[in-house]
């Protein structure tokens, strides 16, 4: 349950991000009179949640879709379902043109669609069935941002950049040390506790969540050998770390130093429309987006990672695909495995 909360949760925030930027161009939009942006923006929204949950939730109730053929068919079929979706919003915005205005309504749904592209998938994108690869990111981008102000307001004298003239480069410069550091100790904290670093899924036999499992590789203590430089001066041969800690050394380096451009991004965005706040949601921090505006780059890249460095092939989504096939489709990969496994030395010659 807590990963439907989790997800409920990312949802959520990632509605009101949206609502708030959307509002910004409504207000130019609406003097016009012109019909269906808001609408099409949220039937947009809905096609991008559709197409990115729609695929997550398969993957966590992989045993449920198997059971019920409704299910099987929007598994089978969610790509596609999702391209006509899109497809049919795309019809509505060019039956919406209107003479003298085709400038500013395409404008305006250039703008809707970057909004989609950049902080509104990347929400989906966080959501993952292993806590600590959720956690861990979310919360160095908050270090980051907590530490380079410290460091910013006790040292700070040199300016980073105009579009946050309070932002300086020993902030910067002091964000990234701390952020790494922080980032390193709570890898090595959450990597030893199995809530955290077992993958989520659905038991159909007890309809409900799971959390146990041998932890993977990167949650494993390893020995390594350190360079001859460094053995010679701190007179150690080897350190045992989680696999983890490494890679969590490339994720805050990225969130202190690629993280904070999407704060610059979302800065240039308000002075393009001349406002302060994206909203006044939170009294003193103005609106959701303004406190998320990092944490939307940080989740892209943070699945781009995943899916490039940590995460290979997921055997339970291989197995869903595979019951989706038809009989002799099934028997003839099971041939074409069994033969490589027996090539491999792993089954007898003699095995039928």
């Amino acid at each position: 349950m807590s990963s439907l909360m989790l997800l409920s949760k990312v949802m959520i925030v990632q509605i009101k991000c949206f609502q708030e930027i959307i509002t910004i161009g409504y207000r130019v939009y609406h003097s016009y009179d012109l019909p269906w942006f808001r609408t099409l923006s949220w039937y947009f929204l809905i096609c991008v949640n559709y197409f990115f949950y729609g695929e997550t939730l398969a993957d966590y109730f992989g045993a449920l879709v198997q059971r019920e053929e409704p299910l099987q068919f929007l598994a089978r079929y969610h790509r596609f379902i999702s391209f006509a979706l899109y497809l049919a919003g795309f019809c509505m915005f060019v039956l919406s043109l209107v003479k003298k205005h085709y400038r500013l309504q395409f404008y305006m749904v250039c703008i809707s669609q970057v909004t989609l592209s950049s902080y509104s998938s990347a929400p989906a994108l966080t959501v993952t069935p292993i806590h600590c690869l959720f956690i861990v990111p979310i919360s160095i981008v908050i270090c980051n941002d907590i530490m380079a102000y410290l460091f910013g307001f006790f040292f700070g004298r040199t300016p980073l950049i105009k579009l946050s003239p309070k932002k300086t480069w020993e902030g910067f410069i002091g964000g990234f040390f701390s952020t790494v550091v922080l980032s390193f100790l709570m890898a090595y904290l959450l990597s030893q506790f199995q809530y955290f670093v077992c993958p989520v899924g659905f038991n159909s036999e007890t309809n409900g969540f799971t959390v146990e499992c041998e932890p993977s590789d990167i949650f494993v203590m390893q020995e390594y050998t350190l360079p001859t430089a460094v053995q010679n001066t701190l007179r150690w041969e080897t350190v045992n770390l989680y696999p983890f800690q490494i890679h969590s050394i490339f994720l805050s380096s990225f969130a202190s130093l690629i993280g904070p451009f999407g704060g610059f991004f979302a800065s240039g965005f308000k002075r393009a429309f001349k406002i302060k706040d994206f909203a006044s949601t939170i009294p003193g921090h103005g609106g959701i987006m303004d406190r998320f505006d990092c944490q939307y780059l940080m989740a892209t890249f943070t699945h781009v990672y995943i899916a490039s460095f940590i995460r290979g092939p997921n055997p339970s989504k291989v197995l869903q695909q595979l019951l989706l096939l038809q009989p002799e489709q099934q028997l003839s990969i099971f041939h074409t495995l069994h033969f490589h496994l027996r090539e491999k030395g792993m089954l007898p010659s003699s095995a039928e």
